[in-house]
């Protein structure tokens, strides 16, 4: 409540107000609003009424440019302008679906023009692909800035995960990825551009929600020598709770009688970093007509195999998806890179254990046999023992007290005081 007092106005940055970077940025917000601050969001795409959250327009003199870039990207897709792409525009149109989102540092909105912007005392920056302009922002920037990050990609050349594995062979182990020239060439391009830039920035404070993003972020060339804060992801306790097993696999339509494996990513297809095909692969060779694999996100999976599976489809409503990580007896998260799934600790705090490779921030939330287990390595092999291991182990896993620890460490308020004490601290 005191910052309250001191009559801080903060402002978050973010893109839109879908997917995982947004539900983490809103459930901040949500927190600050329930601590009394007085925080507003702007978006440049708003799908949802959600308090105090804004959406901003280019400035007008830039919009027709911004149709003749849709436009051109179209063309670039259809193949129309193969003699007069630029190396950019040739270098998205063939990198590979598989991989992550891939931007540019440029925008044609100018956050610094813009009401809220000009109104507060502390700006957030979030997930800011597309909608931040980084030199125009950075060089007429007079306030403190705090940039949280959800992914690797304000401090490399354009990649939001630098990926190192881009398939998986027969053998259910990784095939590691090649970058060509010039995707090297461009990335090495924009990665000394921002190097370059924030060379200048002095009033930054970087914040990263898991460890391995604050080792990476430390060991960039371009945040390297910024002061880079662990604070991680909160959750709202009465949202993600407990709920009857029985009663959530009855609403679900999931069998009672079955050992219930839950998935969750919100493109279920094309997106290699979310490491689905592992989990394919370790459902296929388990072979068990016992065991089901429950699965959530937008899109059908193809499948030509005889997995028991039960594709929920897209839940949007987050006591529903509650229910379902209550349904499963584990949640496992096949993920070959990631920050801090949020889906990890909506898990946690629904009681249901996890089980997930060895990397990212992964490992600051699943500890061995305790709340569930971390794999070997990075194979469907190691990924098949490990949930034969979870099935006939003795262990007994208590939801309750996989709650309990999960509302110590996660809980939306803790975050929310931490994010208070940082504002006061640099407006210091």
């Amino acid at each position: 409540m005191e910052l309250k007092i001191l009559n801080v106005k903060v402002l978050i940055v973010n893109t839109n107000d879908v997917g995982g970077a947004a539900n983490a940025c809103l459930r901040l917000h949500d927190g600050l609003l329930k601590r009394g601050v007085d925080s507003k969001v702007i978006l440049m795409q708003k799908n949802k009424n959600i308090t105090n959250t804004y959406l901003v327009h280019p400035k007008n003199k830039k919009i027709f440019r911004k149709v003749l870039k849709l436009i051109r990207k179209l063309f670039v897709e259809l193949k129309i302008l193969n003699n007069k792409i630029t190396r950019e525009d040739q270098f998205i149109s063939n990198r590979s679906r598989k991989l992550e989102l891939f931007s540019y540092p440029f925008s044609d909105y100018d956050i610094t023009e813009n009401e809220w912007y000009k109104d507060a005392d502390v700006i957030n920056l979030h997930w800011v692909a597309d909608f931040l302009d980084y030199k125009s922002f950075f060089e007429k920037n007079i306030k403190p800035v705090i940039w949280t990050l959800h992914d690797m990609n304000p401090f490399t050349g354009g990649e939001h995960y630098v990926e190192t594995i881009i398939d998986v062979n027969n053998y259910g182990k990784p095939i590691l990825r090649e970058k060509d020239n010039l995707e090297q060439q461009i990335t090495t391009n924009y990665l000394n551009l921002k190097t370059q830039l924030f060379e200048k920035v002095k009033n930054l404070t970087i914040v990263a929600p898991s460890k391995w993003l604050v080792n990476e972020a430390l060991a960039s060339n371009v945040f390297g020598d910024k002061q880079v804060l662990h604070i991680p992801y909160g959750l709202d306790k009465n949202v993600y709770s407990i709920r009857d097993k029985m009663f959530s696999r009855e609403v679900l339509g999931i069998p009672k009688d079955k050992k219930v494996v839950l998935f969750v990513a919100e493109s279920l297809n094309n997106n290699n970093r979310k490491g689905f095909i592992f989990l394919k692969m370790a459902f296929e060779e388990l072979a068990d007509n016992n065991l089901v694999l429950c699965a959530v996100g937008n899109n059908k999976i193809a499948i030509e195999s005889k997995i028991n599976l039960i594709e929920l489809g897209s839940i949007n409503d987050e006591k529903m998806m509650s229910m379902a990580y209550s349904a499963a007896d584990v949640f496992v998260i096949p993920s070959l890179m990631d920050n801090l799934p949020n889906t990890v600790l909506e898990s946690l705090m629904c009681g249901t254990p996890v089980i997930g490779f060895p990397i990212g921030g992964i490992l600051d939330m699943v500890q061995n046999e305790i709340n569930g287990y971390i794999t070997n390595d990075i194979s469907s092999e190691s990924l098949k023992e490990t949930l034969l291991n979870f099935l006939n182990n003795d262990v007994t896993f208590s939801a309750t007290e996989i709650r309990t620890k999960a509302i110590e460490k996660y809980d939306l308020l803790i975050q929310a005081n931490q994010y208070i004490n940082l504002y006061k601290s640099v407006l210091n």
